[in-house]
């Protein structure tokens, strides 16, 4: 499991933050006020993780908001009150994309980024050419949308991400954990309830495999 199925979120993890150990939980799922899904038709492939977030828009429908980023309408993105679908393989770009809004509109958090972060120059560098103009037509969808999801993270209230092997599998997926994980420490989602980066795995126990030294690079 973790030398596939999960190792781009191992590379991601360990690249960013030091260590491949998630820096969020389930419980996490109650206490967000938005969950951003990228890369994982959860009702599928976590239905009870989907159930668990389910009964939470029905209880609280205002306190919680829900995007999903798939090119595909899946079960998953019928519920999201954003559901941007974009073209496949342009999941990064469309990152890049938010990252530069939340600098523009100075959703960022400048204390937390002085404090526990490295590299806040040469990042805006990278995203610096992905306008909303450009990302909207390489990603195939609207501006608005792209604005309204961007928003989102400005408003630094409890952004929980959460993705599968949508990204994990992907060709550049280590590249793309380290995209979100990004736009995580622009604005300090990160190290309090109801925010973080979330890898879910697609097989049981992958945390348990890895801390019993179960991966390619260590066995």
């Amino acid at each position: 499991n973790s030398r596939l199925c999960m190792s781009s979120a191992v590379a991601g993890y360990t690249r960013s933050l030091g260590s491949d150990g998630p820096p969020c939980c389930y419980e996490d799922l109650d206490h967000c006020s938005v969950a951003f899904l990228i890369g994982t038709n959860t009702a599928d492939c976590h239905p009870v993780l989907f159930q668990r977030l389910l009964k939470r828009k029905k209880r609280d429908p205002k306190g919680l908001t829900i995007v999903v980023i798939d090119p595909r309408c899946t079960d998953t993105a019928k519920i999201a009150d954003y559901h941007l679908a974009l073209a496949p393989g342009t999941d990064l770009a469309l990152l890049h994309g938010l990252a530069r809004l939340v600098l523009q509109d100075n959703g960022f958090d400048s204390d937390f980024i002085d404090s526990a972060t490295e590299g806040f120059a040469a990042f805006t560098q990278t995203i610096k050419a992905w306008t909303p103009g450009k990302t909207s037509k390489f990603c195939g969808i609207a501006e608005k949308d792209l604005r309204s999801v961007a928003r989102l993270w400005s408003r630094k209230e409890g952004i929980l991400s959460l993705w599968s092997t949508g990204v994990n599998q992907r060709r550049e997926g280590t590249a793309v954990v380290g995209g979100l994980i990004n736009l995580h420490l622009l604005t300090g989602e990160i190290g309090k309830a109801g925010a973080g980066p979330f890898s879910l795995t697609g097989q049981p126990n992958a945390m348990g495999g890895r801390e019993a030294g179960g991966l390619a690079h260590l066995l």
